[in-house]
Parts: C-alpha cells; sequence; structure tokens
C-alpha cells in the first residue's frame, strides 16, 4: 500500500484514516501516496487560524513581516533541488520544475523586498491626508488593516509550488494566515514543501495550514474578515463562488480560471521577419512548457489571412521536433499532463473542437515517449488545429484543452483581430508579435478592457522579454469574464486584497497620533535638540524645528540663475509678465527649496548620514524680493531599514518641510528622506 500524505491542521501533523485518493506517478503510471478524500474538520483549522495565526501576524509591522518572507525564500532556496525528482513525478520536466519552484522562491523574494514601500507598522497609512475642512482643523486619511481571519486558498494542480507561494507570500506581509488546499493530484510536492516550511520554524504559529485531499466544505465556515481564493476552471470557480455562505457572509472572493487566450501576428510582420520567426517560436513555447497545462497558454493563435500557409508549415516542423517522455531523460523537452484522467479530458476536448475545426497536427499518431510508456504514463503530444470560420465554428473561442492544444485562427484587419480576442468571453493574457508602435497601440486599445495582461513582443524586446505566459510579481495575474474577473499579484496591489482600508477622521494632531504619520498643522513637539543630532531611535514623529528667518533679495535670485543656468523669463525679464500670473520678478520654486535647506540643515557630523532623497514637492505661493521665508522642520515619519552585514545599522527618516512667508502662509510644502544612523549597531 503506498503512503498517505499528512495534512497540517491547528498546528500539528495529522495522518487521515480512511475515504482515500489515490496519487499516481504521471510518467509511470505508478501509485505513489493517498490522500484523504473528506470528512475533515475545516471549522476548527478556521478557528486556529484566526485565534492562533491572526494574532501572531497582526503584532508584526510590515517590515518584520517582509524580513520573514526573506528569510523563508532563503531558506526554501538552499534547499530547493530536493524537490525536482518530487517534481519529476508531476509529468514537469526540469525547465516545467524551474518555472514552478524557483519562479514561487522568486515570488517570495519580491514581495519580501515590497516591505518597503510600506509604513513600519503593523498596519499602512496610505496616500495623502484629504483636506475636509476651510481652516484645517479636521482632516480624513486611510489606513489599511490586516483582516481578522484566514485566507483560504484553494490552488490548482499544474504549479503546486508556485501557486501557493503566490498567494501565500502576499497575504503573509499584509498579516494573514493561509489555509492551502492543494489539488489532489500534485499535493504530495506541495507536502514536501510545506513540509520543509513547518520544520524550519521561520513563521510565527498558525501562520500556514494544510489540505492535501478533498476540500469539500471548506468554504462554509468562513466569514467577512476572511478570504477565499480559487485558480482552476471556471466552472469549478463559478459554483464556488456562489456558495450560500459566500454570498451571505460578503466573503471577498478572489478567482482566477483558466481562459482562451490569444497571440496575435501582426499585419506587418510577414514571413522573413525577425517578428514572424518570434511569433512561431513564442506559440510553440506556450503550446509546450508544462504539456501546455498553463492558465496562461496560447489557446487561439491569430494570424493575416496571407500568413495562414507560412504559419502552418513552420508551426508543425517545429511541433515535429519535440522530443516527449520521462523528465528524468535530458533528452526530453515535453513531458506529460499530470494524470490519466486529464489524459482523458484533454483527449475528448480535442474531439469536440475536431467536430468543427480541422486538425493539422496529431502528434499522438506516432507518439513514442521517451522512457516512458504512454499506455501507462499520461504522456499526449501536441495538436494544432485550423478554424477557417472563427465567426460561425464558435467551439474555438468556448472550449479549452488544457493540455498542448492551440488552433489557428485567421483575421483581416486589427479591428477583426480585435473582436475575434474578445470573442474569448474575457482573458489572463493576450499578446501581439508586431514591430510596428502603431499596431500595437491599436490591438491593445481594442482588446485591453478584455484582457488582465497585454505582452507586445518584437526584435528589439525579445532578448529580456519574460514571454507570453511568465507571470510577473509585480503585475496583476488575472482578467475579466471567462478569466474569473479577479486580480493577484500586482506588486502592492495584491497585498491590499488582504487588507482592510478604513477612513479616519479628526484633527491633524489625532490623525497624526493614530497615523504615527505627521499631518501638516498638526501640534508639534518642539525639539530643544536638532533632529539632525538624534539617533533614529530618539526621533520621534512631530518633533519640530522651527528655523530662523531669510529675507529673498533681487541678489538671491540673480545668483541663484547663475549657478543653476536657469534664466527662465518669470525670474529674470520684468518685461515678459504681462498676462502672467506674476507682477514682478519671482524667485525659483528650487531657490526656496535650497535656501530652506541652508535654513533646516544642522552642518556639524552626527547620526544622519545622507539625503536619500526627495519625495514630493510643491510650491503653493509666488516668492518675490522682499518677502521673508522661514521653515518648520518635522519629522514626518520613520521606516526601518534591514541591516546588512558590515554596514552601519541605520533607518529612513521622512521629514516634512514646511516653508512659510512672514503672513504664516505655506509657500512650498516638500518631503525629504534622510538616512539616519541607529544608536544600538547590535
Amino acid at each position: 500500500m503506498s503512503a498517505v500524505l499528512t495534512n497540517y491542521a491547528s498546528g500539528q501533523w495529522i495522518t487521515p484514516s480512511d475515504d482515500f485518493i489515490q496519487q499516481y506517478n504521471a510518467v509511470t503510471g505508478d501509485e505513489i501516496y493517498q490522500v484523504n478524500g473528506s470528512n475533515w474538520d475545516f471549522e476548527s483549522m478556521i478557528d486556529y487560524g484566526r485565534k492562533v495565526g491572526n494574532t501572531n501576524l497582526r503584532k508584526l509591522t510590515f517590515f518584520e513581516r517582509g524580513m520573514l518572507l526573506k528569510k523563508l525564500a532563503l531558506h526554501l532556496n538552499s534547499i530547493k533541488k530536493k524537490y525536482y525528482p518530487i517534481s519529476y513525478m508531476t509529468g514537469a520536466t526540469k525547465s516545467d520544475s524551474w518555472i514552478d519552484i524557483d519562479g514561487g522562491i522568486g515570488t517570495m523574494f519580491a514581495y519580501a523586498s515590497l516591505r518597503k514601500q510600506f509604513s513600519s507598522q503593523p498596519f499602512h497609512v496610505e496616500a495623502e491626508a484629504a483636506a475636509l475642512s476651510r481652516e484645517g482643523t479636521f482632516i480624513g486619511h486611510h489606513i489599511l488593516v490586516p483582516k481578522r481571519g484566514v485566507a483560504v486558498h484553494i490552488n490548482a494542480f499544474n504549479f503546486p509550488v508556485w501557486g501557493m507561494l503566490e498567494k501565500c507570500a502576499p497575504a503573509w506581509l499584509a498579516g494573514m494566515p493561509c489555509i492551502v488546499k492543494a489539488a489532489e493530484p500534485t499535493s504530495f510536492l506541495t507536502h514536501a514543501v510545506v513540509k520543509d516550511i513547518i520544520d524550519s520554524g521561520i513563521l510565527p504559529k498558525g501562520a500556514l495550514q494544510l489540505v492535501c485531499g478533498s476540500g469539500i466544505g471548506i468554504l462554509d465556515h468562513l466569514d467577512f474578515q476572511d478570504v477565499a481564493t480559487f485558480t482552476g476552471s471556471a466552472s469549478t470557480g463559478k459554483k464556488l463562488k456562489q456558495l450560500p455562505n459566500i454570498i451571505d457572509n460578503s466573503v471577498p472572493f478572489n478567482m482566477e480560471a483558466d481562459s482562451l487566450n490569444a497571440s496575435v501576428l501582426g499585419l506587418n510582420a510577414a514571413p522573413g521577419t525577425p517578428e514572424f520567426d518570434l511569433f512561431v517560436k513564442e506559440v510553440r513555447k506556450e503550446m509546450t512548457v508544462k504539456c501546455g497545462q498553463k492558465c496562461t497558454a496560447i489557446r487561439r493563435i491569430l494570424v493575416p489571412e496571407q500568413y495562414v500557409g507560412a504559419v502552418k508549415q513552420a508551426l508543425v516542423s517545429q511541433l515535429e521536433q519535440m522530443v516527449i517522455g520521462n523528465p528524468e531523460n535530458e533528452t526530453v523537452r515535453m513531458g506529460s499532463l499530470v494524470s490519466r484522467d486529464q489524459l482523458q479530458e484533454v483527449t475528448k476536448s480535442i474531439e469536440t473542437l475536431a467536430q468543427e475545426t480541422e486538425l493539422l497536427y496529431d502528434g499522438n499518431q506516432h507518439l513514442d515517449p521517451v522512457d516512458g510508456d504512454k499506455t501507462k504514463g499520461a504522456f499526449i503530444a501536441p495538436a494544432l488545429l485550423y478554424n477557417a470560420g472563427p465567426f460561425v465554428n464558435l467551439s474555438t473561442h468556448e472550449v479549452e484543452a488544457f493540455g498542448p492544444v492551440s488552433t489557428i485562427i485567421p483575421y483581416k484587419t486589427m479591428d477583426e483581430a480585435v473582436e475575434l480576442v474578445h470573442m474569448g468571453k474575457g482573458s489572463l493574457v493576450s499578446s501581439i508579435v508586431t514591430f510596428d508602435d502603431n499596431e500595437a497601440r491599436q490591438f491593445v486599445y481594442g482588446a485591453a478592457s478584455h484582457n488582465g495582461r497585454i505582452l507586445v513582443l518584437n526584435r528589439e524586446s525579445a532578448k529580456e522579454s519574460t514571454g507570453h505566459g511568465a507571470v510577473m510579481p509585480l503585475l496583476t495575474h488575472g482578467g475579466p469574464g471567462r478569466a474569473g474577473g479577479g486580480e493577484e499579484l500586482g506588486g502592492v496591489r495584491g497585498v491590499k486584497h488582504y487588507l482592510q482600508r478604513c477612513a479616519i477622521q479628526g484633527t491633524p494632531t489625532t490623525v497624526t497620533a493614530v497615523t504615527q504619520v505627521y499631518q501638516q498643522s498638526a501640534k508639534p513637539t518642539e525639539s530643544q535638540i536638532h533632529p539632525f543630532r538624534k539617533y533614529y531611535e530618539d526621533l520621534q514623529v512631530g518633533d519640530t524645528v522651527i528655523t530662523h528667518n531669510h529675507t529673498v533679495t533681487e541678489a538671491d535670485i540673480t545668483n541663484f540663475a547663475n549657478v543653476s543656468g536657469d534664466n527662465f523669463y518669470a525670474h529674470m525679464d520684468a518685461t515678459s509678465l504681462e498676462g502672467t500670473m506674476f507682477d514682478r520678478t519671482v524667485a525659483h520654486g528650487y531657490f526656496v527649496l535650497s535656501k530652506a535647506a541652508g535654513l533646516f540643515v544642522d552642518p556639524a557630523k552626527g547620526p544622519v548620514l545622507l539625503n536619500y532623497g526627495l519625495e514630493s514637492c510643491r510650491f503653493t505661493k509666488p516668492v518675490y524680493p522682499g518677502m521673508t521665508i522661514g521653515v518648520r522642520f518635522s519629522v514626518k515619519e520613520k521606516l526601518e531599514q534591514e541591516k546588512r552585514e558590515d554596514e552601519v545599522a541605520k533607518g529612513i527618516v521622512k521629514f516634512l518641510v514646511d516653508v512659510y512667508d512672514e503672513t504664516g502662509e505655506t509657500v512650498a510644502i516638500a518631503t525629504i528622506l534622510t538616512m539616519v544612523k541607529k544608536k544600538n549597531q547590535g
């Protein structure tokens, strides 16, 4: 009897006792594991996640959670080679496994780095404050706080590692624990990674739980503080999205479904051009990577009708050279589907498509997998179809064969190509291969409404392009309509899916106290010691220095023009001011800012290491010769920084620079960033 996969629930590994589902090696057909089929106590898992995992994660700041992600990513990266032999049993080749394993770890690294874009608090202060009153005594701001529930991730079988980590990384950074429901056919690989995560002890207790078997009932106990995500078929996703508990409790539900993605060969990308060759290569790659089991794979190949013959010939030639077989054989370039059941599904879909469309190439007629048995493994060869009447034969736009299967579709004009893309009823991604930027613009503007992402590929971008099917952590992954209508990843956007936005209203002083971001007009804490003399730990939000004043002269303006080379007429030519908003020559805005720096800077050596940059700056009132300016210089926000080996321990301090005139009215407002040394160098 094969081994039974354990589930990780409520802080312990639990071995199921009955109602098993068998897992098979996709290459050999051998039974390798069994997983529990039903009867799981999801209510207890969710309760544990809320009470233990959520509590532990919410205590940490964004910076601390980001550092945990980085530490975990480094750990998994150091042991990732052990996952490759396990991945081969899913039918994935070495390059397929790299996308799944290294891609998942890379996504964790990417989200770990986003800690720098959030507040160094357990919550995040979003954007700028909103003025809600004439006198400025009443303002509003938005904060984002972690929801007080769990994130339940129902994943697909095609990416057992990346599919888990790309959802968990933003959730953990946001402060939410995760319950991973891995897909049964490949959950043995997810299990191997989760076991190493748990054994590492890097994550706080309750941050991660795992279900390897059936997830029936896993969404029945969620409420509005929880989040549910789903990746898989559109039909299954729709059923889950309509569950009574999801609707009744307004549970946020993010769905990313398989879609009929398209790639378009541009009208000017004739045979013989680099774009034509790139197009054929990209289609072949997207048909065969992961044996075509990618939610972003190219299912519809849109080709100008005059190039159809050339594309057919070139693509068939490349598909005929594809070496199919056991991924452990180094000559193999395409492995197998994940299971014999999936083989039956894909074969059935091909038969349905072939009822309306011509089967141009069917490699299964000569399939002889290297080091594999096609009667036992889930091997399948690429299939290429041709739909001569795409506006009549609609199955191409409705039926997805989730394998190495795609259909060539002719088109006449770019408008027609856009219309055909729309017929897929919403896609995760489309691409166009063209060297004509006007053509690219026409396609993007026409097709963007029906796609979550669009790749424009040409000879200049090809060297570094990640390709049609590659999902990048900093770009959104999702799409409208059939694709599910949801979004994942997208950098900071992906984290915000797990946060609750709340508007805060009050005086600037109160909002400052709540957010720990100093607001203009808040009551300052006048510091007897200049902030530049204080270490990072000693600085407090609101610490303020009121500088001495300076009266601006004509000589200031002339000298600054000479130094900077900025001789704009408003500063230098009083005879040219008629019809402008200025009644006489005006000081340069950058002079005002530069002079402000001269007023607020404490020149002696101290904990301030350097000026790190200027985050924002506005010149709000003209400054004329004879006007007197001063500066209110306040600690606005503090941001933690990682201490690297052989570096000085330091943090980033934002200062609000409020430049005012003799009437007390602000003439310039800016936020500068400084790097400040820490007292504690441990």
